[in-house]
């Protein structure tokens, strides 16, 4: 059986655009990569850039 998808969104959470999407995909993608070559491969750089991509959101859904 299929749940219903929870239509509402985060409010902690800002509305990203396409590129931002794209971007933060891009990054979980060379995450992945990663953790196939070992589990001890720091992702702390990629994590920091993700951060850093929906910090940049929060500030323009501010304004």
């Amino acid at each position: 059986m299929a749940s219903k998808r929870n239509a509402e969104q985060d409010p902690n959470y800002p509305k990203l655009t396409a590129g931002e999407h794209a971007r933060i995909a891009l990054n979980v993608a060379r995450m992945c990569k990663r953790s196939i070559a070992s589990d001890t491969v720091y992702q702390g750089d990629l994590e920091k850039n993700i951060d850093r991509i929906i910090d940049r959101a929060r500030k323009r859904a501010e304004k």
